[in-house]
């Protein structure tokens, strides 16, 4: 009866408009959208059914969820389109920011993936962040969407005017956004507090408009509009009992203001579609075919009265959408908003310059490599074509400096090698010179350590680095007698302690956009010995034998050092996808004091050479179970009597420094010569979301002649690994069991946190 009720009043007022206006023929119809989160993938659902109902839009306003859905529709989309949209849509990497770790410069990839904590320092006071996300993969996926009425700045003029409201932070008063950059001003209306950052809009802090209006009744009528039809998501305040989280809460008091004006806005609306929803929240993303059929449900209940409306209505179509990949051919960049990051720095970031082509999968992978620095907040952009005898097109960049430059974060981590060891880092951003980081580890534990890092960026021209580290470790391990070694006790283990004490000045440069190819200069300095062997110190050596230590080295050394570097891993740890490969070259120049108490006699250095590489493959099949192939090798080049800078290979960890190797199936340098071939095939499957269970088999051979005229299979060393390993926020927690066929030993390995 309810129903046959309004429908009289639908078609009473109708016939009303008719008589009341007879020179009126077209009903013109003003949408309302309400704010939601993830409820309002209902609005999609809704609009097929009014376009199934032949209903005509000619005016849209919403709020946060609303705006994005109301601001698609409005450029251009149908419904159908939207809802294929939104069904590949990956809403957590979106709303967490997360970009590809191939989008990271090669510098952070290298020193940065490291801390479980990162608070910003800001005016000198430690802060925290101010939401889980900046929002940039938001504005990526709205400019993308919105690409075809990029040079419409005033919201009246795209193909269905449109309105959208948001918040101001400073005066807590609402702000109708009906001209700008689309994209921007419908982010800004759907920055949830703590979910996305506040955005900035000509001098103004906006965030969520559903704070002050999230039922924007008013401006649409004001609009234009004859017959409001309002969709409203929004489930009232809820009880005691399921304000259970973070994100309950804040839509709780974000709501106390909203419904004390909402009745009053119902009575405003013409028909007033109310999907039944109250089971979900904002984030429930993973439900949206659910959502979709509560919008859908609810919509049918006015079917009639909809049909009732396009009855009313002339009809025209909207020009189609083109969704095919277009090519652009950029013929001038245009950039605004940088102040300590040049030029330069900005288009080698992005990987293209004036005169390339591309495409804007292309340019999203360019705009993630900038904002993957962490410099930036957001970074606009737009593709104009020229409509000049150039042709082509221009790229015109918008970006906002991150306006904290200076951070301190915190790691933990315990392996069996350096122990239990917690770091404290420094980074400041633009320090000394425009484009500049400075990075300083200090780790607190049993083996104190140290690294600093500085280095200009300067994008696709020569870049220029500082480091300094300081690392040690003592370890016991097997030994075995090697040449020049006297062992008369025949003792097979011993206590080593190893420190190392390393700074470099490079110059780097990127290299076909991809690779990273360093050259500089090196000061070492390598201290390693033992007290186990220290009665057995040859004659030349009283004063290391009085003082109960035998060294392998302690010297001085001056090198040349290059690389080659790429690294395409999609993580850092437990890599599912990618490629890396490492190439080191190391010339060792001079040695101040070329000794070990080892040796029978002292040797006058000869200058040698190292040259060390290592290849990785990861893929992954059924998005379960990856293979992961890695290959490395190690020559010296000219001869080299010194045991302690010989290829060390034997052990496990991801942080071994210098020539020490890792190996399964064998302890810690326990293989040692001046050359080796290792390679491992490891197969890795992610049983529970990341929960992994591995086996890894290796295999090397470790001698002065790798090549052995032909048979280089010949004393092949084998070894095996099985483990469990759990990716968590602190790092790589894993446990892993080795063992070799060669001998009767096998280890078992622990470790817990990112490695440093």
């Amino acid at each position: 009866m309810k129903k046959f009720l309004s429908l009289i009043f639908i078609i009473i007022s109708l016939v009303g408009f008719s008589q009341e206006k007879p020179a009126k023929q077209d009903l013109k119809v003003g949408l309302v959208l309400s704010g939601g989160g993830a409820k309002g993938i209902a609005h999609i659902a809704v609009l097929k059914v009014l376009e199934e109902a032949g209903v005509r839009v000619d005016y849209i306003g919403g709020t946060s969820m609303g705006a994005i859905v109301g601001a698609l529709y409005a450029s251009g989309y149908t419904a159908n389109q939207l809802d294929s949209i939104v069904r590949v849509i990956d809403f957590e990497r979106i709303l967490t920011d997360q970009t590809p770790r191939k989008s990271k410069p090669f510098y952070e990839k290298e020193i940065g993936e490291k801390y479980s904590l990162s608070l910003p320092v800001k005016n000198k006071k430690v802060g925290i962040p101010r939401a889980m996300s900046e929002g940039q993969n938001v504005l990526n996926l709205l400019t993308k969407l919105t690409q075809h009425v990029n040079n419409i700045s005033d919201f009246n003029k795209l193909p269905i005017p449109f309105v959208c409201i948001a918040t101001n932070l400073e005066t807590g008063k609402q702000e109708v956004l009906n001209s700008g950059f689309l994209p921007e001003a419908v982010k800004a209306s759907g920055s949830f507090p703590t979910l996305l950052a506040p955005v900035e809009i000509d001098g103004k802090i906006l965030t969520d408009g559903g704070i002050v209006n999230n039922f924007p009744v008013d401006e649409v009528k004001n609009m234009g509009a004859d017959v409001i039809i309002g969709v409203d998501i929004q489930s009232g305040l809820d009880k005691k009992e399921n304000l259970g989280s973070a994100v309950a809460i804040l839509n709780q008091i974000v709501g106390f203001q909203m419904y004390t004006t909402l009745e009053s806005k119902y009575k405003k609306v013409d028909i007033l579609i109310k999907p039944d929803v109250n089971n979900y929240n904002v984030v429930s993303f993973d439900k949206g075919k659910e959502i979709m059929e509560a919008g859908d449900v609810a919509s049918r209940e006015h079917i009639n009265e909809l049909k009732a409306i396009a009855n009313q209505q002339t009809h025209k179509k909207n020009p189609k959408i083109e969704t095919k990949q277009l090519i652009y051919d950029i013929n001038n960049i245009s950039i605004e908003g940088n102040v300590n990051y040049t030029r330069a720095y900005i288009l080698g970031k992005l990987n293209f310059k004036k005169q390339d082509r591309t495409d804007y999968n292309k340019l999203i992978e360019g705009i993630n490599n900038l904002y993957a620095t962490g410099n930036f907040e957001n970074i606009q952009y737009k593709i104009i074509d020229n409509k000049n005898a150039e042709g082509g097109s221009t790229l015109n960049l918008k970006v906002k400096e991150n306006k904290v430059s200076n951070y301190i974060q915190f790691g933990a981590h315990f392996d069996d090698l350096y122990k239990t060891g917690i770091v404290i880092n420094s980074t400041a951003k633009h320090l000394l010179n425009k484009n500049d980081i400075f990075s300083a580890d200090l780790v607190l534990g049993d083996n104190i350590r140290y690294n600093l890092n500085y280095f200009i960026d300067n994008g696709f021209y020569t870049s220029f680095g500082i480091k300094s580290r300081y690392n040690s470790f003592n370890s016991n391990m097997n030994f075995n007698q090697t040449d020049g070694i006297i062992d008369e006790s025949n003792i097979n283990e011993i206590n080593l302690v190893y420190e190392d004490f390393t700074n470099q000045i490079y110059f780097q440069t990127v290299f076909n956009r991809r690779f990273a190819i360093g050259i500089g200069g090196e000061y070492k300095h390598v201290k390693a010995f033992t007290e186990t062997l220290s009665s057995l110190t040859t004659s030349n050596s009283v004063s290391a034998s009085r003082k109960k230590r035998g060294y392998f080295d302690n010297s001085d050394y001056l090198n040349l050092i290059a690389y080659l570097k790429i690294d395409t891993y999609d993580k850092k740890y437990f890599q599912k996808n990618g490629v890396f490969l490492d190439v080191d070259f190391r010339w060792y120049l001079t040695s101040s004091e070329y000794k070990s108490d080892f040796l029978p006699e002292y040797l006058d250095f000869e200058s040698f050479s190292q040259l060390k590489g290592k290849f990785g493959i990861a893929h992954t099949f059924f998005n379960k179970l990856t293979t992961h192939f890695t290959s490395e090798a190690g020559i010296t080049i000219g001869d080299n009597d010194n045991r302690a800078i010989d290829y060390n290979i034997g052990g496990y960890g991801e942080n071994l420094i210098n020539t020490f190797i890792p190996f399964y199936g064998y302890d810690l340098a326990e293989l040692n010569a001046n050359s080796f071939l290792k390679s491992s095939l490891a197969f890795r499957y992610e049983f529970l979301p990341k929960n992994y269970l591995s086996i890894t088999a290796n295999y090397a051979r470790v001698e002065r002649d790798l090549f052995n005229g032909g048979n280089i299979f010949e004393n092949t060393k084998s070894g095996y690994m099985v483990g469990y390993g759990i990716d968590t926020f602190l790092g790589p927690i894993e446990i892993n069991h080795t063992w070799s066929p060669d001998h009767s030993e096998n280890f078992w390995y622990f470790n817990v946190g990112y490695w440093f």
